[in-house]
């Protein structure tokens, strides 16, 4: 008996979290956290679960937008060196987006392991936004090929990470963000004071400094003050903006 090919493995969005508008005029692309190097499949649960706090927050905000939120299962659990595969297949959900909803501003966001890969997918024609919370980042080598930034030319880009990060190193996050403001302007970073890798202690506050960036910056609304302030403050200003506790109560647009 001939032996049966196994099937390719695909990516694919999850269904839209909350209630789907009947008339979308922008996406969120959920990119939830991986593991450096694994072939194995994601756990689709696992994988909402992560970042279905964020999502819901962003799909109720955005819901009178036309704001479609989705998240993205990966092929892959892992990074996988130069395959990059969540990367990869953020790619491919900007590509579907654009299949499903027509010519819309696409936002790629994720925490871990799906800021890199939102912050490497950013180059995509679609994509208008990008949003890194405690982005995992490799040790920078010398000898090697830096982390690239000239995709985001062009783009809005917000990067938020602990300062008490033990499991990535904030400074590498600066250092990208470094990079990347010389070519873009667009760029700014949130320091969480004394969180740890999953912002779980000002989780409001991220949320709130999420929702601002992410409406802002697909639906034209004006930012808070302090998000304004980030993105005209010049380095190292700009990069190292404390995100204030309460942020978020009384936000002025």
């Amino acid at each position: 008996m001939a032996q049966q090919a196994t099937p390719a493995r695909t990516a694919r969005l999850g269904r839209a979290i909350g209630p789907e508008p009947t008339s979308v005029s922008g996406v969120v692309l959920l990119l939830p956290p991986g593991e450096e190097v694994s072939d194995r499949r994601p756990s689709p649960l696992r994988a909402a679960a992560s970042v279905h706090g964020l999502g819901r927050r962003l799909a109720r905000a955005g819901r009178d937008e036309g704001l479609a939120t989705h998240v993205v299962h990966y092929r892959y659990r892992g990074w996988n060196g130069s395959d990059a595969h969540p990367a990869a297949d953020a790619s491919w959900a900007a590509d579907e987006a654009v299949r499903r909803y027509g010519d819309v501003p696409v936002c790629l966001a994720g925490p871990g392991m799906g800021g890199r890969a939102a912050l490497r997918a950013g180059g995509h024609e679609a994509v208008t936004s990008v949003l890194a919370l405690a982005p995992w980042l490799p040790e920078e080598d010398v000898a090697g090929t830096p982390e690239p930034v000239r995709q985001l030319a062009g783009r809005r880009v917000l990067i938020v990470h602990g300062t008490n990060d033990r499991r990535t190193d904030p400074e590498l996050s600066f250092r990208l963000a470094e990079r990347a403001k010389k070519a873009n302007r667009e760029v700014c970073r949130f320091e969480v004071h004394a969180d740890g890798h999953g912002l779980h202690q000002y989780r409001d506050e991220v949320h709130s400094l999420a929702e601002d960036f992410v409406i802002g910056t697909l639906f034209g609304r004006s930012f808070s003050r302090p998000v304004t302030d980030a993105f005209a403050a010049p380095p190292p200003l700009g990069l190292r903006m404390p995100l204030a506790a309460g942020f978020g109560r009384s936000l002025r647009r």
